[in-house]
């Protein structure tokens, strides 16, 4: 296998193709994992609008649970979900896997 001159090399931040969260599944980068409270949860949306990796589950307009497939663990879900609400709790991915 021949190396490339550095004219063959693409130029960096160009991306060739279209791609989104779905194509990328990044469950395994997680440390913490969201754990969501269906009780609390007021189906604000909050929470969907703002993941940035399409982990959150809908049905009918409401959140039905989180894709763990393709949830990296960041936890934007737990922070935008409104205060007086709190329907998510971080926990480290060791202690979920326990449970």
């Amino acid at each position: 296998m021949s190396e490339k001159s550095w004219k063959e090399i693409p130029i960096g931040g160009i991306i060739e193709e279209a791609g989104n969260a779905d194509t990328y599944e990044t469950g395994s980068w997680r440390t913490y994992r969201p754990i969501w409270d269906a009780e609390k949860c007021i189906h604000c949306l909050a929470c969907w609008i703002a993941c940035p990796d399409s982990a959150i589950l809908l049905e009918d307009g409401k959140m039905v649970g989180i894709d763990y497939t393709h949830c990296k663990g960041c936890g934007i879900c737990a922070v935008e979900c409104p205060d007086k609400v709190s329907a998510f709790e971080m926990v480290l991915e060791t202690e979920a896997a326990e449970n």
